[in-house]
């Protein structure tokens, strides 16, 4: 098996951030009302309403999930890991508005709670993306929520992760938490056609439980965050 093939980390779960996948497309494109989700109660949210709030801001949660997952076998609830990443600062509310995931508290708390090392990468090339894979890191890499949907020309690029998970004969593959359908959700793209969604910026997590680190990436000095998705 090739170095590239071993990048690959199957099988990683499939988590949405969303407690009803089927309802994903309803939610996206209809203007459907999470708050009538009939699951909710299974993203550990303590109540409707504050998963309705929630829900559409926890793409980077979801991506944390999966890692857990895949790494342990068993995770905390959507809903346990926002409390958590919350008390490390990994989101503030302002005017009633609700600004995240900021990186860098998010990084801090996956590592000193949970004992996966994360690194922010503030300016990244898909070149770095590969290279971290290859170094057997899952990446929550910046893209455009449009990627649900990869014929369509992106309006803007960032503002969503997925959970990049490996490369192979020049694609890679990731988890999309948002994605719409099961082959959305567990999917891969060509390099090319990836990166006209990839903001250039993302979160590695290493998933050995040792602090390693990680291939040097060119920083900016400026906080990270990505704003609502759906």
């Amino acid at each position: 098996m090739s170095p590239k093939d071993r990048a690959i980390h199957d099988p990683v779960p499939e988590v949405t951030q969303y407690a009803s996948p089927n309802l994903i497309e309803r939610i996206a494109y209809d203007g459907h009302d999470p708050a009538d989700d009939p699951r909710w109660a299974e993203s550990g949210a303590p109540t409707r309403a504050i998963y309705a709030r929630w829900c559409r801001h926890i793409c980077g949660i979801a991506c944390l999930r999966m890692a857990l997952l895949h790494r342990d076998g068993e995770a905390p609830s959507l809903f346990q890991l926002l409390a958590g990443a919350r008390s490390f600062g990994a989101y503030t509310q302002e005017d009633g508005q609700i600004k995240g995931l900021i990186y860098d508290p998010f990084a801090a708390y996956a590592c000193e709670s949970h004992g996966m090392p994360a690194d922010v990468h503030r300016v990244m090339e898909l070149h770095d993306v590969l290279n971290l894979l290859d170094a057997r890191r899952m990446v929550a890499v910046s893209v455009s929520k449009e990627i649900r949907s990869p014929g369509v020309t992106p309006e803007r690029r960032g503002g969503h992760l997925v959970l990049a998970i490996g490369h192979k004969d020049g694609r890679i593959f990731y988890r999309n938490p948002s994605g719409h359908t099961p082959e959305t959700r567990s999917t891969s793209l060509p390099l090319n056609r990836f990166g006209e969604f990839f903001a250039g910026r993302g979160i590695s997590l290493d998933l050995r439980r040792t602090v390693r680190q990680a291939p040097a990436l060119t920083p900016v000095s400026r906080p990270v965050a990505s704003p609502t998705t759906t």
